[in-house]
């Protein structure tokens, strides 16, 4: 079904506030602002909008190490977020998860994860959950196509199809586990080949096309939603900065001619024009909803620059499986 103009509009948004908070947080890494790894999403922003727009806060989804882009799309709100990246107790994980660890329960975002591919049986977990009370919610995990070599993935991929969980697995594709291109660690060119194997669907589809990601995404979890179980769907696109950072760090594993054949299909830029040929976005629209962004970010930033680091004494809390402290 298409989407209608709101859902077009709101698609935009999403994935506007992804590219905006990754670029902010890129800048802030380099100038050393940021403790630890930061692992950017630019380029796969249709994916996460494509998806989330489909779903609600009480459906669940499990993310990856490039988490920031899930949780962006899942509604999550620039304050908190450059907080926790910043380490600062006003985070989402009061300064403790970070970057690869963000999370928000309350949004249904289960968390980053720095572990490849141990999203997924979170996610079959979240699922399972859904199922048993029957609350017509679902589960969604995020993941790359690295991931899918993964014994992590298959276990997670068996038992969601063995007990028919109301899940989609969300692949995207962009062609390198970290430093290594996909053709070397895999026989296959497409990860839903491996759908058959578990007795799901499988579906291809344009990962830089917001609209076709968002069509396939609202198929699949429909098709969770009534109980059907879960499909695969791998969707292609590219991640326009290196594995972690903006810099090579030295590691020259990608020509610059294939970065940029993939920057000339950008795709919000690619959205945008398709919105203005529709007559949903005006071109002056569009510029203006990147600069109340770009104001909500600067926001964001003194916001987290402003707030107090978290309390030693506090270390213990908020963690799922407090440690005994010896007296």
């Amino acid at each position: 079904m298409e989407p209608t103009p709101d859902v077009l509009r709101d698609l935009h948004r999403r994935m506007v506030r992804i590219r905006l908070f990754e670029e902010a947080a890129g800048k802030l890494a380099e100038a050393a602002k940021l403790p630890g790894f930061l692992h950017l999403y630019v380029g796969e922003e249709a994916v996460a909008a494509g998806v989330c727009v489909n779903l609600t806060n009480a459906d669940s989804i499990t993310s990856t190490h490039r988490g920031h882009g899930h949780l962006v799309a899942k509604g999550g709100q620039f304050r908190p977020m450059m907080a926790e990246l910043m380490g600062k107790a006003t985070g989402y994980c009061n300064g403790k998860g970070g970057s690869m660890h963000i999370s928000s329960l309350e949004l249904g975002m289960l968390g980053a994860n720095g572990i490849v591919g141990a999203g997924s049986p979170i996610a079959v977990g979240a699922a399972f959950t859904h199922k048993y009370r029957d609350d017509g919610n679902v589960a969604v995990a995020f993941f790359g196509d690295g991931a899918t070599n993964i014994g992590a993935f298959h276990e997670a991929a068996n038992m969601a199809c063995a007990l028919k969980l109301p899940i989609v697995f969300a692949c995207e594709n962009n062609e390198y586990g970290e430093f290594t291109r996909r053709d070397a660690t895999m026989a296959i060119t497409d990860i839903v080949d491996r759908a058959q194997g578990y007795g799901m669907p499988g579906v291809i589809v344009d990962g830089m096309d917001a609209v076709a990601v968002c069509e396939a995404a609202a198929e699949a979890i429909a098709y969770a939603r009534a109980g059907h179980g879960p499909t695969l769907v791998e969707a292609k696109t590219y991640r326009f900065y290196n594995h972690h950072g903006v810099q090579n760090l030295g590691l020259k594993y990608r020509p610059d001619s294939e970065v940029e054949v993939w920057k000339q299909r950008d795709p919000i830029f690619t959205l945008e024009a398709k919105l203005a040929d529709v007559g949903v976005l005006t071109t002056e629209q569009c510029e203006a909803v990147w600069v109340e962004l770009r104001a909500d970010i600067a926001d964001a930033i003194a916001f987290a620059e402003d707030s107090p680091l978290p309390n030693k004494d506090q270390i213990l809390e908020d963690v799922y499986t407090p440690m005994a402290v010896a007296q």
